[in-house]
């Protein structure tokens, strides 16, 4: 079987890239990222948050397609059952593939006024109220799950498909000084000391381009 592609944008600015990288890297798939130029119209359109639909990250796997970070959630689930995508329990999988879909639809003030950079730090950044409510909800979320299940993922032990959804929100916490504590911490922690969001981290440091738009000082 051939090695798998996922197609990916900029890593220092693409939430939806960061994702499906660690969907991938959950279900222990063989891949290799292939980035697409942001200098490519439709890419610049899906990281300025302007396109109608996003294509990427897009995944080719054993003659299969896949794309959206929910549609490549689901397809590696099905793929690689025992990978931990899902959690155990099926109150625990509705809970999971809720608060996934929740990340992937809503939370648009925080997505659009804290947009993700990763080389950047915002030092006392002044949010306004639509983005405040958004992380209170967010907050929460990340406390319920962690009562739950005792972390310090979200499910438990182990990373599944929601702590993917939400690990690009723990990187703009810290773009944007944004306050953890508690419950919230433990997960930052854990997805900051997660190897595959480490492995991300360091390239995204080291890629070269840069988008006018996504880097300027708020």
């Amino acid at each position: 079987m051939a090695e798998a592609t996922l197609f990916i944008t900029s890593r220092n600015y693409s939430s939806w890239s960061l994702r499906g990288w660690l969907l991938c890297r959950i279900a222990g798939l063989p891949f290799h990222a292939e980035a697409i130029s942001p200098d490519d119209p439709r890419v610049k359109e899906e990281l300025l948050m302007r396109a109608s639909s996003i294509r990427y990250p897009a995944l080719v796997h054993d003659g299969v397609k896949v794309w959206d970070t929910l549609g490549i959630a689901e397809y590696l689930a099905d793929a690689f059952p025992d990978s931990n995508l899902l959690p155990e329990g099926r109150q625990a999988r509705a809970l999971c593939r809720s608060i996934s879909g929740e990340m992937h639809s809503g939370f648009s003030a925080l997505r659009s006024s804290l947009p993700m950079n990763i080389r950047a730090r915002r030092p006392g950044f002044r949010i306004w109220s639509g983005p405040r409510a958004d992380i209170a909800a967010v907050n929460a979320i990340w406390e319920d799950c962690i009562a739950r299940s005792g972390g310090p993922f979200l499910f438990g032990a182990r990373p599944s498909i929601a702590d993917a959804m939400y690990a690009p929100v723990v990187s703009r916490y810290l773009t944007y000084d944004v306050a953890m504590a508690g419950a919230c911490r433990v997960f930052a922690d854990a997805v900051l000391g997660w190897d595959a969001m480490q492995d991300w981290i360091r390239d995204a440091l080291a890629e070269p381009e840069e988008i006018a738009e996504l880097d300027i000082e708020f």
